[in-house]
């Protein structure tokens, strides 16, 4: 196997779109995981405590926790989205488009069965009363 072919290889594997939306899904659900946690430590949690359904917690967390999570999960979605999603995006439609304008050229016939077209269209071009009648011929 040579260079060209891992590397034909490799493009197709990462432009299928699994490999990157599943990469995408990581990082979003790794920064959304920091909004829930914000948004229960600072939220949920002073409600419940308020309602004496809950301990105080020892190191409270407030609303500027919440928002700052917020502001951080908004801004590696948008770093996500415009530098791998919007390129993953325009390569996999560049790589579609060129598949569309070059069909695949068709695989060459083996040999034995070249051969056998040509017999086939050798025995066509025999007029029929050279053929033997009812059989191969073959005694």
């Amino acid at each position: 196997m040579n260079i060209k072919e891992i590397a034909k290889e490799f493009e197709a594997f990462i432009l299928k779109g699994n490999v990157v939306d599943l990469a995408v899904g990581v990082v979003i659900g790794a920064a959304f995981k920091s909004v829930v946690d914000a948004l229960v430590g600072g939220l949920i949690n002073p409600l419940l405590v308020a309602m004496h359904l809950l301990a105080a917690p020892a190191t409270p967390v407030g609303a500027a926790d919440v928002l700052k999570s917020i502001v951080s999960f908004v801004a590696i979605a948008a770093v996500v989205f415009f530098f791998v999603v919007k390129p993953m995006n325009f390569l996999i439609a560049k790589a579609t488009r060129k598949a569309e304008e070059k069909p695949a050229e068709p695989t060459p016939l083996p040999q034995d069965v070249q051969l056998l077209m040509e017999i086939r269209d050798l025995l066509k071009t025999q007029p029929q009363h050279a053929r033997p009648a009812g059989g191969t011929g073959l005694v």
